[in-house]
């Protein structure tokens, strides 16, 4: 059976040590096992990251821009290869693991700027003789811990961008899909990134802890459950580190009673329901304001939801696939019934669905759910696969107060022709991205993901120049050239511009 091991220089495999199953999401067989790190595989990965990282920074970053300028040819050369491997162990279909690696390979191109990105700031003449400037220095070393729903962008979003800046980064994937992270890594060095830049230490909760404790990591990034990401954040803050902690989500789509309904299914669709729903951009909650809107739009979303194709995730005319193991689907199926138990009004069930050739496979039909009412566990809490959750508001200012007041706010969408209820729900509503008519909101490259309330941990958001922030330091120098012979009069004087 293959066995999924480290990207670390110089280290000579899993060896005998603990291992994962990971799965075929489409037959429910186990397909390879992922060696299980510990805290002496993560130790060699940062010798060699030390030994790595200094003739790194000291690269121009023109230099280390055009790295990233031939990584992004090959992941672009070997596109339908990573997509069949990433969706052979997450289960999403291939055009779906195409945008995944898209979308990551914009955060690379974001990366391949970055001369400009590091540009410092200067001031001649600060005072007499007098300037002052700053430059951005790399932190040393990074690390990133990626949840399995995005095995390529996010593992991309992150060591892009803190790679260009000069740092090396050291990469802990999910277990259950870790095989593309692999390879994007071997690409990375097949670019020109020195050995030690760009490593891959597989691993569960002990490696996590590993990184999470070691002095010489300065930086950590993760993505993942909210309740997760806040032990991230605060193990790794008392340790020292500088920590983004990207949580989970229950993003909402406002319906106003003008919108294009028809566009709105077609978007609610797609977002609800591609990938299976496991995406925290995902739109999970739909808010139609007035009965009238509501029963018009369950009416048009009835058939179109019937309609959806659930397939193997190599089937070209599949929507979505398979969820990506055994565990998640019945976490899944076990929130529809937690919704059923609450009272929510179960209009399509998606459990028992069954692929003819596929019975053990991880699938689960789409679910509807109408009726949903703000004081439901199943409304408070991500489900993470594809139910669509019905909450009907009577007004604009209850439908903006349902994703204000919800403990996780990532995203949220309003669907409207009406130009002033747009703007006043982006500027009052309590979330960290607006889309709209837009019903996944994830900012392009050259701006900032992150969300607010219990969806980050944190103080600066993913990629764009936030990402660069995160990834780096500034140091100020302030600099005189005196002429002529040196005046003692004001040493004890703390030095001022006057």
């Amino acid at each position: 059976m293959r066995l999924i091991e480290h990207v670390i220089v110089g280290h000579a495999g899993g060896g005998a040590g603990r291992r994962s199953d990971v799965f075929d999401p489409n037959s429910g067989a186990v397909q390879a096992q992922v060696a299980l790190g510990t805290a002496a595989d993560l130790e060699r990965a940062v010798a060699a990251a030390q030994a790595a990282q200094p003739g790194w920074a000291a690269t121009n970053p023109q230099r280390r821009a055009r790295v990233m300028f031939r990584f992004k040819e090959l992941v672009e050369a070997n596109m339908d290869a990573l997509a069949h491997l990433l969706s052979a162990e997450h289960g999403k279909v291939i055009a779906d693991a195409k945008g995944d690696i898209q979308r990551g390979l914009e955060v690379i191109e974001f990366a391949c700027g970055i001369p400009h990105a590091l540009k410092g700031e200067y001031t001649q003449g600060a005072g007499p003789g007098i300037d002052v400037y700053s430059m951005r220095m790399p932190l040393g070393i990074g690390a990133g811990i990626t949840p399995f729903n995005f095995p390529a962008m996010i593992p991309m979003w992150m060591f892009g961008v803190a790679i260009a800046c000069g740092n090396a980064f050291i990469l802990k994937p999910s277990e259950r899909d870790p095989s593309v992270p692999v390879r994007l890594a071997e690409l990375m060095l097949e670019a020109g990134a020195p050995e030690g830049i760009l490593q891959v230490v597989q691993g569960d909760k002990e490696m996590v802890d590993a990184i999470l404790d070691h002095p010489a990591i300065g930086a950590v990034s993760f993505v993942g459950s909210s309740d997760i990401a806040h032990y991230v954040y605060q193990r790794g803050v008392a340790a020292g580190k500088r920590v983004q902690a990207m949580g989970g989500a229950k993003n909402h789509g406002i319906v106003m009673p003008d919108a294009d309904l028809d566009q709105v299914v077609a978007d609610l669709s797609g977002a609800a329901f591609g990938s299976a729903g496991e995406r925290c951009m995902a739109l999970p909650v739909v808010v139609p304001v007035g009965d009238k809107t509501a029963d018009a739009l369950r009416e048009k979303l009835i058939p179109a939801i019937e309609a959806l194709r659930v397939g193997v995730s190599t089937d070209a005319e599949a929507q979505y696939g398979p969820v990506v193991n055994a565990a998640h689907k019945a976490r899944v199926e076990g929130w529809i019934q937690t919704g059923v138990d609450e009272g929510a009004e179960l209009v399509i069930d998606g459990r028992g669905f069954q692929l003819q050739g596929h019975e053990q496979g991880f699938f689960i039909g789409p679910s509807l759910f109408d009726r949903v009412t703000p004081d439901m566990k199943s409304y408070q809490e991500e489900i993470f696969g594809p139910v669509l959750q019905i909450v009907r508001a009577p007004d604009f200012e209850t439908a903006l107060r349902l994703p204000s007041e919800h403990q996780y706010g990532n995203g949220v969408a309003i669907f409207t022709r009406n130009g002033h209820a747009a703007r006043e729900f982006a500027a009052r509503v309590n979330v960290g991205m607006v889309g709209i008519n837009v019903p996944i909101p994830v900012p392009v490259a050259y701006h900032s993901f992150g969300g607010w309330k219990r969806s980050a941990f944190g103080d600066t958001n993913q990629h764009g120049m936030e990402g660069v922030k995160f990834w780096t330091k500034v140091k100020t120098v302030t600099q005189r050239w005196p002429d002529g012979a040196p005046d003692g009069s004001n040493a004890f004087v703390i030095p001022t511009m006057g």
